[in-house]
């Protein structure tokens, strides 16, 4: 996957940080035709089979299915555009975007007592061939987009300023994929051929200094900026002598630098600034999230009462010992919470030595070893959630002393608690779940917690608590 890059139109006005500034806004994109033709895509397809179920089932086309058919457009448009994405990251949107849909028209249909108005067949059919059908449109779509392109106009040409790792990777992943509708015609940089190091088979058109005529006399519309940050001034006076062209400039972010954490533009006092390191919880996106994990603990909890209820009784039958077991750990920007779990051994370790559960340990009970290998021993962090100390999806906590020893050797570590710890992860249900016996492990583990904060959305999180349940019923790894 590219970085995210930010876009800017090369702008006139003075040197200084307000002009350097500009390279870092991102106005509204001019929209391709092919782009607008996708976005009437989902729409199209989801009511098409809507609509030919009734018709195939002999039935009429009145006045629910119209209003449903309106309902759905409202709901997936415009549709978004999957044309660079891969098959399986394509796959995987459209059918989480599909459950999503799906669940809340049925929860409405049945508050609203409004289901009795469709016939059962056509809507139990609509639910496994609308997903199928979107994947086969978006694919046909995907293989005919370059004669769509050549047909419908928005090819765009492209140069790279900079030749490194960055900039060749860019222009490589561009060309692999030509429904991107972006042909990348070469590179400037400042370097001479003999001392550059190997790269694309694309041509070396010139210096930086002869960037700004070749794009003025060649046609260019995209211009991908991938030198260091460091060259401030050089990036400077290119953007100054690009002051007078329309082409689009994308500056790609120097990952030698820093990796980029929700990365986005805002200003400080009207100061622009570029976040580096962000949580992606801020502003309505925060407020879904919070809102979202008070609404599931509270249906959790108020289902599982008996449940919990019966396990309460059985930790305390099985062995002596308080029934929750309280353990600190670290929260929200690294602040220490405490944590409730049901007790599944025979101590209570909340020391500055802790010892990983590891398997046939004689500490786990017999009941502490089923409630663990099912998660059930974790049911208590939804009270955890209610109170705001914990989400529902996030990075797991670990306890305070593996924390302290975990941050002096994992770079980043800490980043982890830029967001609230949750009861599931992005980890967990990548095969990385339980006991970390190697360093090598834990640093697995930390990538997976910093890719979902880079990648963060609702759907990621429904994604996570749904694979959750396959992950328990399979998973060999909790003791």
């Amino acid at each position: 996957m590219l970085p995210q890059i930010t876009r800017s139109r090369a702008h006139p006005g003075g040197r200084g940080v307000g002009a350097f500034s500009r390279a870092f806004q991102m106005p509204v994109a001019r929209e391709r035709p092919i782009e607008f033709l996708e976005s009437f895509l989902d729409p199209v397809v989801l009511i098409g089979t809507l609509w030919g179920l009734v018709l195939y089932f002999e039935l009429e086309l009145d006045n629910p299915y119209l209003i449903l058919g309106l309902v759905v457009f409202s709901m997936t448009f415009p549709g978004p555009s999957y044309l660079r994405a891969s098959p399986m990251r394509m796959v995987w949107r459209v059918f989480s975007g599909w459950t999503i849909i799906a669940t809340l028209l049925g929860l409405f249909g049945y508050a609203a007592h409004l289901i009795h108005y469709f016939d059962r067949y056509v809507l139990m059919n609509w639910l496994w061939l609308a997903p199928i059908a979107q994947l086969a449109a978006r694919s046909a779509l995907k293989l005919a987009a370059p004669s769509l392109i050549a047909i419908l106009g928005g090819q765009r040409r492209a140069i790279v300023a900079g030749v490194n790792d960055r900039g060749v990777s860019l222009a490589a992943r561009t060309a692999s994929n030509p429904a991107a509708g972006i042909t990348v015609v070469g590179y400037f940089d400042d370097r001479r051929a003999d001392r550059l190091p190997a790269f694309s088979p694309l041509p070396l058109l010139g210096t930086l200094a002869e960037l700004p005529d070749f794009v003025r006399r060649s046609n260019i519309h995209v211009i991908y900026l991938a030198l260091p940050m460091t060259t401030q001034a050089r990036i400077q006076k290119l953007l100054d002598d690009l002051r007078d062209t329309t082409a689009s400039i994308y500056f790609v972010p120097d990952y030698f630098i820093t990796d980029l954490i929700q990365g986005r533009v805002g200003a400080v006092e009207d100061i622009p600034v570029v976040a580096v390191c962000e949580s992606p919880f801020v502003g309505l996106g925060g407020m879904a999230k919070r809102a979202s994990d008070i609404v599931m603990a509270s249906l959790i909890l108020l289902l599982l009462s008996p449940l919990l209820l019966a396990i309460a009784i059985g930790v305390k039958l099985s062995s002596p010992g308080p029934v929750i077991f309280r353990q600190r750990r670290y929260g929200l920007d690294g602040q220490e919470i405490m944590v409730y779990k049901f007790r599944s051994m025979t101590v209570c370790e909340d020391s500055g030595e802790i010892r990983q559960a590891q398997k046939n340990d004689q500490r786990v009970t017999k009941l502490g070893a089923f409630l663990r290998k099912t998660s059930l021993d974790e049911l208590p962090q939804f009270v955890n959630v209610l109170q705001g100390r914990m989400s529902i999806v996030g990075p797991r906590p670990h306890a305070v002393a593996h924390n302290e020893m975990y941050r002096k050797m994992i770079k980043g570590y800490m980043l982890r608690h830029k967001v609230r710890p949750g009861i599931t992860g992005w980890a967990q249900v990548n095969g990385l779940r339980g006991e970390t016996k190697t360093v090598d492990k834990m640093e697995a583990r930390i990538e997976h917690d910093l890719e979902y904060l880079r990648n963060w959305s609702l759907r990621l999180d429904l994604y996570i608590i749904f694979k959750t349940g396959f992950v328990v019923l399979r998973d060999q790894h909790a003791y």
